[in-house]
């Protein structure tokens, strides 16, 4: 088959049917060595696809599609993967119309109106796969001896800006900082903060530093009140700095094993040493704000959709276009089988790659964080593009 090729800046695209893919590299590859590679199949390809239980899929892509509906850019979240807005937005409005109800209806709607293509790098499939969830944490709206520990909402001083509203032809990337004196600088690192540096409003007090930074990690979490009350908290932003996880602080510094270094493991070993918990929450710079949400059956990911467990999926979005649909081959923490339709709903700050995904697990305590703290797992997923995809990219 022929093959297209259509450069973006630093990165390719390559369609093609090659079918045996090459070995990925141990090392990790530089942004600018990747090279997205895109191979047409068919959805007899799919393992599992004719016994998926689709209809977990419909209500959630209904919502990605609505948010679809109002996108003003000319391709899909603006990815690497160039999906036509219009067109998808076409195939939307078509499925909102129907509103398929079973799994049969929607694997007719999803054949009728995709072709799937396995995602690769420069022709090699296989990816990291690690899951997150929803925490679980006691709060109270008021500051007490026992609810101690703030919960920050976006600051007041904080500036968010992209270089391509200053420079039409620059890449799109957002910047964080805040101003001192007539100079933009950058925000103030997660040390800083702690020292009630900044300007924020408190939305929260949590009764655990703990759970408080663990919330920060996943983003999000049901924080149930000392009133009785069930609220959810989302993300709303954070402080521009890179994320360092805490499972690798404590393993440069040997204070965990190899292979057991789960969330499960973090939380202990943080509950056994709170003299020195603040010394290893304070090497990761990056900070997390957040946002209490109003009437949403699950957490909001980065689309600004609620998330569903087991069929949302965080990716890195320079690459994949968020609310696109993923058919995800991989394993579970205790080696199960994963095979199934999940939708791009979501980002992270450790989710980068072309073939990069965090599963989302679901909400609750800390079985669902034994779960989804072990879960880094290889394998693949094929993205569903628009049919008649190919012929377009070949105009």
């Amino acid at each position: 088959m022929k093959k297209t090729l259509i450069s973006i800046l630093a990165f390719s695209f390559i369609i093609t049917s090659c079918d045996r893919p090459q070995e990925q590299p141990s090392s990790p590859k530089k942004e600018e060595d990747t090279q997205i590679v895109l191979v047409k199949k068919d959805f007899r390809n799919l393992k599992n696809w004719k016994a998926d239980n689709l209809s977990e899929v419909i209500s959630g892509f209904a919502l990605s599609c609505e948010k679809i509906l109002k996108e003003k850019n000319e391709y899909l979240s603006n990815a690497k993967i160039q999906i036509p807005t219009k067109t998808y937005q076409k195939i939307c409005l078509d499925y909102l119309s129907k509103r398929p109800q079973t799994t049969e209806e929607f694997r007719q709607f999803a054949e009728q109106n995709f072709t799937p293509y396995l995602v690769t790098d420069k022709g090699n499939p296989e990816g990291k796969f690690t899951s997150y969830y929803e925490a679980a944490i006691r709060a109270s709206r008021q500051k007490s001896e026992k609810y101690k520990y703030p919960i920050y909402g976006k600051p007041f001083d904080l500036i968010e800006f992209n270089i391509k509203d200053f420079d039409p032809n620059a890449d799109s990337k957002k910047f964080v900082g805040r101003v001192e004196g007539q100079k933009l600088i950058p925000y103030y690192t997660r040390k800083e903060i702690k020292q009630k540096v900044m300007k924020a409003p408190v939305i929260l007090w949590g009764d655990c530093n703990i759970d408080v930074n663990i919330m920060q990690i996943q983003g999000s979490a049901v924080a149930w009140l000392d009133n009785g009350e069930k609220l959810r908290i989302g993300y709303a932003g954070n402080n521009g700095h890179p994320f360092r996880g805490l499972g690798s602080i404590l393993l440069s510094k040997g204070l965990l094993e190899k292979g057991k270094s789960s969330m499960i493991d973090i939380k202990k070993w943080l509950k056994e040493n709170p003299d020195k918990a603040d010394e290893i929450y304070n090497e990761n710079n990056r900070y997390i704000f957040h946002r209490i949400i109003e009437n949403s059956d699950g957490p909001l990911g980065a689309q600004g959709v609620p998330l569903h467990a087991g069929r949302s999926l965080a990716v890195d979005r320079r690459y994949i276009p968020l609310g696109a649909m993923l058919w995800l081959e991989t394993t579970g923490p205790d080696n199960e089988q994963i095979e199934k339709l999940v939708v791009a709903q979501d980002i992270g700050s450790a989710i980068k790659g072309i073939v990069r995904g965090d599963y989302f697990w679901g909400s609750g305590g800390d079985d669902v964080l034994a779960k989804a703290g072990r879960m880094h797992s290889n394998g693949h997923y094929y993205i569903l593009l628009p049919k008649g995809y190919e012929q377009e990219q070949n105009k």
